[in-house]
């Protein structure tokens, strides 16, 4: 099976690896100022067509990234969750962004549940964190619900260059969560 066959189900979300057929959403996801406030910023198409290269080129070189994630009542992409850790990132990180219009639904801890499992039983990661600038007040909600912790703070590598919180947990604690 190759990796861009692999599936996570939810309740009400399917996770997959993103496709071109994804631009679409992904642009509008990354053009919207709300969505990105938090996320570097709005990005123009050819920006964003970069950043879900760079997603899906994560997935060929280390087999995993975030995945793209379906609202499987309407077929929608809303968002991208999953496992990154581009070079220099401060740890092994499950991370999150939905899109504005899907706020307040719970998503977010939805899909980072089955990213952090699957990070946790199929890539054998012992932590998973979450770097989150201080004032993202939704996304430390989210990391809460998860039972992360503040663990420390990091900076984020250029071209980010930004000092962040680092919340998560250890694989114990998350097994012990489950």
């Amino acid at each position: 099976m190759s990796i861009f066959d692999l599936q996570l189900e939810t309740e009400r979300l399917l996770l997959r690896p993103p496709t071109a057929a994804d631009f679409d959403a992904f642009a509008t996801f990354c053009s919207d100022p709300v969505t990105m406030q938090h996320l570097g910023g709005v990005q123009v198409p050819s920006v964003a067509w970069r950043s879900l290269a760079a997603l899906t080129g994560s997935w060929q070189l280390l087999g995993y990234s975030m995945f793209s994630v379906i609202e499987k009542s309407s077929g929608r992409w809303v968002g991208r969750v999953g496992p990154w850790q581009p070079h220099g990132w401060p740890g092994t990180e499950v991370g999150w962004g939905i899109a504005s219009e899907f706020w307040g639904r719970g998503y977010a801890p939805e899909a980072a549940r089955a990213s952090m499992d699957w990070a946790f039983d199929a890539l054998g990661w012992q932590e998973v964190i979450h770097t989150i600038v201080p004032a993202n007040v939704n996304s430390v909600a989210v990391a809460r619900k998860l039972g992360a912790e503040l663990l420390r703070q990091a900076r984020l590598p250029a071209p980010a260059d930004i000092e962040v919180d680092v919340w998560g947990q250890s694989r114990q604690a998350w097994m012990a969560r489950r």
